[in-house]
């Protein structure tokens, strides 16, 4: 079978290739922006698509399913984490952790500067830990509370959050993301940590201003039905100083470089056994049910029991299936070898420095877009661009910082991008509704646009400083 599958790979022609990206963009865009569907079945019917493709090209279904396999094998592991994500917000609710980080965080953070302090929070916990997951899923599900509570637009309090979370991924020298555009690139790690601070600082002062700018216009204190959420946490017997430890042991064991999937099952050991020390009525039974449908608000005041309501392995079940679907999308469109066609066809047209960053911005986007997988826009898009880099006698740590700015921060900006659908997720905000306030997101590729054209950072292969 193996034999045959080789036979059988695609020599398809530019023409193929464009016809066939273009219909995917054109069936999700239609789906989600004219009809406001849920991104599932335009992924659904893009499948359909390359497997039509596939079958008047005369391929068997072999060849067809091995692409579909080779996709959701890369989906295991994101799956996993999705699922102990929803089994970690569930406990540390029931714990008292992330009821505790919204008292505290109401306590510490004034409305004109909330938006801020979320953003900086954020990307502290991000840089610490190397995980924009986990940063949105533990400080993160407690700032969206505790802003709603606030008075504040949800889709912005998202934008700031995943804004810091990405912030911190991006700079971190334990992300995964960062060790992987450093490796595809031959550059040393720190070397191109510090390279990245060209984006990164002007990044971060927009973002700064912008958000301070959102919190005097649209907060303003404690509003509405949510106003009485710290005393009713108090007085509900869900804070305590000491239900922040198993936060404290799951960034610790975080800081050790050790895998996420890991990180996140000490978090749920700790965060059950305090269930057990600080809320003396929980039975296991009660334990169970939470890790499968969640924690259930029961304050008696329906809206601040909404927002309690969170966690459990059902909670993330359309995270799964969307990433299930976008995985084995992104697996045939390698198997077609349609982005290896586009590729070969983009680095006919870098002739300049400026187009070769714009060719390199515009593929990692365009891989997210197609694929939804931002490991592979960084893969990808740095294998492609290699060679062009040291032809123009371009330094490569030039390429890697290109790669996070339009690779690592664009995922959460796609519906059905991996990254997208987990922030969307955990956080109860559409990624449409979010987007245009996810600022880092958004500046970090212009800022990489503005320096290709401009010659501003691009350091020379010769150039060893700066």
């Amino acid at each position: 079978m193996e034999q045959q599958i080789q036979k059988e790979k695609i020599h398809i022609s530019g023409l193929a290739a464009l016809f066939l990206i273009f219909s995917i963009i054109a069936i999700i865009s239609i789906s989600l922006f004219i009809f406001k569907a849920e991104p599932h079945i335009p992924i659904f019917a893009s499948i359909m698509v390359l497997i039509a493709f596939s079958l008047v090209k005369g391929h068997s279904w072999n060849y067809i399913e091995t692409g579909l396999k080779n996709g959701l094998k890369e989906g295991l592991t994101p799956i996993l984490l999705f699922i102990l994500i929803g089994i970690l917000i569930g406990v540390w609710m029931l714990s008292g952790t992330i009821p505790t980080f919204i008292y505290y965080g109401g306590q510490l953070i004034s409305a004109p500067f909330f938006l801020p302090s979320v953003f900086i929070i954020t990307a502290i916990i991000g840089i610490s830990i190397g995980s924009s997951f986990t940063t949105a899923a533990t400080v993160g599900v407690a700032f969206i509370a505790l802003g709603t509570g606030m008075g504040f637009n949800p889709a912005i309090v998202a934008g700031a959050i995943i804004s810091g979370a990405l912030l911190g991924d991006k700079m971190s020298p334990l992300s995964d993301t960062t060790n992987i555009a450093s490796a595809v690139c031959k550059v040393d790690l720190f070397e191109h940590i510090r390279h990245m601070l060209w984006t990164t600082i002007p990044a971060t002062v927009i973002c700064l201003v912008a958000f301070g700018f959102f919190s005097f216009g649209n907060g303003g204190g404690q509003v509405g039905d949510f106003a009485e959420l710290p005393k009713v946490l108090k007085e509900e017997g869900m804070v305590s100083v000491w239900a922040l430890l198993p936060a404290v042991v799951m960034f610790g064991v975080a800081l050790k470089r050790v895998p996420a999937i890991f990180v996140m099952m000490v978090g749920i050991i700790v965060g059950s056994v305090m269930a057990f020390v600080l809320q003396p009525g929980v039975q296991m039974a009660q334990l169970m049910d939470v890790m499968q449908n969640g924690y259930t608000g029961s304050t008696g005041d329906e809206a601040i029991d909404s927002i309690l309501t969170k966690g459990g392995i059902q909670s993330m079940m359309w995270s799964v299936s969307l990433v299930l679907l976008t995985l084995s999308m992104g697996g045939l469109i390698q198997q077609l070898r349609v982005m290896e066609r586009l590729l070969i066809m983009i680095q006919s047209f870098v002739t300049s420095t400026g187009k070769l960053i714009f060719a390199t911005v515009a593929t990692a986007i365009g891989v997210n877009v197609t694929v939804g997988e931002q490991y592979m826009s960084i893969i990808l898009t740095g294998q492609a661009f290699e060679k062009e880099y040291e032809k123009q006698g371009i330094a490569p740590k030039n390429l890697a910082r290109v790669l996070e700015d339009a690779g690592t921060v664009i995922n959460p900006l796609i519906p059905y991008g991996v990254s997208g659908v987990f922030m969307a997720g955990v956080l109860e905000v559409p990624v449409l509704d979010y987007l245009p306030y996810a600022l880092f997101c958004l500046v970090s590729p212009l800022l990489s646009l503005f320096y290709g054209f401009t010659g501003i950072s691009i350091r020379k292969r010769e150039q060893v400083k700066g």
